[in-house]
């Protein structure tokens, strides 16, 4: 009875969807990003909710097997967002578990300035020393070749974002973190599907993080992810999940661990209740099984979902590569195969108009853009209205009440990325007519302009 009531309700939102949702989408204004949902995607979400499952459940631990296989790691482990994911990577390596490796207050951590906060925000939060190392121009990653000058004693972590699924030299970037036993984070929130060398974004690294939200590869509507392939990592960033436990049985799962009353932790007497044992400060930063229901559907599409993005981005640099003249298009290093979360241009210093120009002349005319997100982030209220301590590359520790635009100098090429460069959608809702759209509009911007 209970399948059959199920099949019913599912049946009648197959025929909602085909009514509501069934229509291609045509776009008046074109956004940079967005979602694709399908019929699958629905009636999973109502199978869960049906369920009456409120917290994770059959559908995440589906969708955490099905992620690790597909990214080739032995662990995933969902999380409420990509910063949420951001945040457990980073505080499990704080885990005195990890003895002298553990990192401590006042440690350096590379990373750089033009990128998203939550790339940077845990290493301020946990009393670190973010490290801002500047970028290339054309792939919008770090500059590998100037890391190990900005390496000391105290550096102990590498922790940087993959711009827009373009993957940074992980070659490089994994020889100095053997060369100085240096942690690696991959931040992979824009990058899931990408590879380097034909390894997948994200499982290179020590630990790799992605996000689910909207606009990303694939969605939960808020969602994200933390994958390793070691063992300990695994168990500590679970308990730093999952509000610091040391146990890992699963809610509503008892004896999982078989050791439920069998140990003494701490100073708790000898056999105290495992499931209320807690080995870290920790957070509750689970998803609901209704998110993981709607990953599960996601997940099974997403190879679709990159070859479209790939295509509309080969469509860009196709359509556009006759205005090099005035337009620098994203550079792809020897190995590397993006998943183009977004399409970066910049405009040249010679050109004879503005980034701010052309992205106002994109939106009047209905054409969406955005920042690289922060920009610089040194220059952000976060950054300026706030009391933190950073250094620029191999600087001495700077005080943010105490920056000048002499510090700024220093990071020349993220200072460009910040006046120069935008991006606009690669996303899979997007067809060959939108991305001719968008070429047609920047040409007749620049047609204007000259």
């Amino acid at each position: 009875m209970e399948q059959e009531l199920r099949n019913k309700v599912k049946q009648a939102a197959k025929e909602y969807y085909k009514e509501i949702y069934g229509n291609k989408r045509e776009f008046d204004y074109i956004p940079p990003s967005g979602k694709l949902l399908g019929e699958e995607e629905l009636l999973n979400m109502i199978d869960a909710s049906l369920d009456m499952w409120l917290t994770a459940g059959r559908f995440n631990k589906e969708f955490e097997n099905k992620f690790a296989k597909y990214m080739g790691v032995k662990y995933a482990l969902s999380t409420n967002s990509g910063s949420s994911a951001n945040l457990l990577a980073f505080s499990a390596l704080t885990s005195h578990k990890l003895g002298e490796r553990a990192l401590k207050k006042g440690d350096e951590v590379i990373s750089v300035a033009a990128g998203f906060p939550t790339t940077i925000n845990p290493i301020i939060q946990n009393g670190m020393i973010p490290v801002f190392v500047d970028c290339e121009i054309g792939t919008y990653n770090i500059d590998a070749e100037k890391i190990e000058e900005a390496i000391t004693p105290k550096t102990k972590a590498i922790f940087l974002a993959h711009t827009l699924g373009n993957s940074y030299d992980l070659d490089k970037i994994m020889s100095l973190a053997e060369k100085y036993n240096l942690w690696v984070i991959e931040d992979s929130c824009d990058a899931l599907g990408g590879e380097y060398k034909g390894r997948k974004i994200g499982t290179i690294g020590h630990i790799g993080t992605f996000s689910f939200y909207p606009a990303h590869h694939l969605t939960m509507g808020e969602g994200g992810a933390v994958i390793t392939n070691d063992s300990l990592l695994y168990k500590i960033i679970m308990s730093f999940r999952d509000w610091g436990r040391d146990c890992c049985c699963p809610p509503g799962k008892d004896g999982v661990c078989g050791k439920r009353f069998s140990q003494k932790l701490g100073n708790l007497p000898f056999g105290y209740d495992h499931k209320y044992t807690y080995s870290h400060i920790g957070y509750n930063l689970k998803i609901t099984d209704w998110q993981a229901a709607l990953g599960c559907s996601q997940i099974d599409k997403l190879d679709k979902f990159l070859e479209i993005r790939r295509r509309n981005a080969e469509l860009l640099t196709e359509l556009l590569s006759d205005l090099k003249e005035y337009l620098i298009l994203p550079a792809v290093k020897e190995g590397v195969k993006p998943s183009w979360f977004g399409y970066l241009i910049s405009v040249k210093e010679t050109a004879p108009f503005t980034k701010q120009q052309m992205v106002e002349y994109l939106e009047k005319h209905k054409i969406g853009t955005r920042q690289l997100f922060a920009g610089n982030i040194l220059r952000q209220p976060m950054i300026v209205d706030n009391d933190v301590n950073f250094k620029i590359g191999n600087s001495k520790i700077i005080n943010s009440k105490e920056l000048t635009e002499e510090h700024y100098k220093l990071l020349p090429n993220t200072e460009f990325i910040m006046n120069n460069t935008f991006w606009v959608g690669t996303f899979p809702a997007l067809g060959e007519n939108e991305i001719k759209r968008i070429a047609d509009t920047i040409k007749g911007f620049i047609n204007e302009s000259i």
